[in-house]
């Protein structure tokens, strides 16, 4: 199971370029005018060995200066409570402003490891100045500057110093995971599995109380349920809401085999399923789509559901390969159909082939097209293996491993799916030196 960093700080201190550079892609806004992060920010990071999700909470809080401050000082809450390690941005050219101080005396009394990276320090003068952060009170205090990236390393350090390695529990239940934005029925979908009502369901968004975890013991299959989402305490829901529910979704994301992302019918994809759907991908989880409330959309026919399906496909694509339901949690209608498609993906993620019938069936293929020469090198390969892991992944050993094209890795998958059954599965493929 990987772990959580969140990246917190008043705004304009440079949470974004910080993230940018952990996760090795440009992908929030960056501007200079104060919190301008609109987009959910998560994404994997490695370093030193160890993943993690790395969150930038800038892109939570909606600029109204009421509930400003007091929406970041929930922030820091939240991500004390969610995240196993805090890096505390803070601004050299500002000095220690009056809500550093309220954010370092909320971040003082956590036990989670708290690290304190001062930004902009890209002089000599600067770097004079930046010794007075060390009167936050936190031992952990770093000097970077984020835009060059310099100090960046140091940072990573600490944090992967801080972070536990969990390890996976043997043969322990398969664990899904229900994400979905708030109010799409992700607590119905579980009380109609359950027959029970475990969750407070009701039509306010971000009703559920926590993040519950079921076992579900019937018709002869047995697994763990995660339901996300959930705000303790109500003054909460408005402005963190978003923010409090993505943190859950992460963290339920992290601790699953399989993720059913649960999609709105009358809403269609949004950009928050596709970043929950991209974090699954990269995390090598499987992923079954559920498009719920299906009996709430007008004038359907039998052409709909397929139409609906091609369209979420276009969208996840370059990997669609994943199952598709149309169900109604409310009604109960193809319920036990999602499960039955979950067991399945499960199933696939914990496939192991035979190194012989694996080469036996890719070695003719491979012979018949083979891999496009690169500046000159022709690229013979070798033989294929299964590599032990905990989702499907395979080494093909060759003479050139650098200069196989993305392409023909790609084609490679393909095959492998087409014969195999990997469907609601990420695969690996990594070329080796023979």
């Amino acid at each position: 199971m990987n772990n959580i960093v969140a990246i917190v700080g008043r705004p304009n201190v440079g949470k974004s370029t910080l993230y940018n550079r952990l996760i090795g892609e440009r992908q929030a806004i960056v501007d200079d005018v104060s919190g301008v992060t609109r987009d959910r920010m998560y994404g994997a990071c490695e370093w030193n060995g160890k993943q993690f999700t790395v969150v930038d909470t800038g892109g939570f809080v909606k600029n109204s200066d009421d509930i400003f401050e007091a929406a970041i000082r929930n922030q820091v809450e939240i991500a004390i409570e969610e995240a196993d390690v805090i890096i505390f941005m803070v601004d050299v050219t500002t000095g220690i402003t009056d809500l550093d101080e309220q954010m370092a005396k909320i971040l003082r009394k956590t036990d989670k490891p708290v690290i304190v990276s001062v930004n902009k320090v890209d002089n000599h003068a600067r770097l004079l100045d930046a010794n007075e952060f060390w009167s936050l009170g936190f031992e952990d205090t770093h000097f970077l500057s984020s835009i060059s990236g310099s100090g960046s390393g140091e940072v990573l350090d600490a944090v992967t110093e801080k972070l536990i390695v969990k390890e996976a529990e043997e043969l322990s239940l398969p664990k899904f995971a229900i994400i979905g934005q708030p109010n799409v029925g992700k607590s119905s979908l579980v009380n109609a599995l359950l027959g029970e009502e475990r969750n407070v369901v009701t039509d306010i968004a971000g009703t559920t109380r926590d993040s519950i975890h079921s076992v579900y013991n019937k018709f002869g299959k047995e697994f763990m349920m995660i339901d996300t989402a959930g705000i303790r305490k109500k003054n909460k829901v408005h402005e963190n809401l978003e923010f409090y529910s993505v943190m859950r979704a992460i963290r339920a994301l992290e601790e699953s085999d399989v993720c059913f992302i649960m999609i709105d019918a009358v809403l269609g994809v949004e950009s928050q399923d596709m970043a929950i759907f991209q974090l699954a991908i990269k995390r090598n989880k499987g992923v079954v789509i559920l498009v719920n409330k299906w009996d709430l959309v007008p004038n359907k026919d039998t052409n709909s559901a397929r139409d609906m399906e091609r369209k979420i496909k276009e969208k996840l694509a370059p990997f669609n390969d994943v199952p598709v339901l149309f169900i109604s949690a409310l009604e109960k209608q193809r319920i036990l159909k999602a499960i039955d498609a979950g067991m399945k993906v499960y199933e696939n993620r914990t496939k192991m082939i035979k190194t012989s019938e694996l080469n036996n069936f890719i070695l003719p293929i491979i012979e018949r097209t083979s891999p496009p020469a690169n500046r000159g090198r022709f690229i013979k390969i070798k033989y294929v293996t299964q590599v032990k892991t905990y989702y499907p992944a395979f080494a093909f050993f060759c003479n050139h491993p650098k200069h196989v094209k993305p392409a023909y890795k790609h084609f490679l998958e393909n095959q492998l799916r087409n014969q195999f059954d990997f469907t609601g599965v990420p695969i690996g493929i990594f070329f080796r030196e023979k």
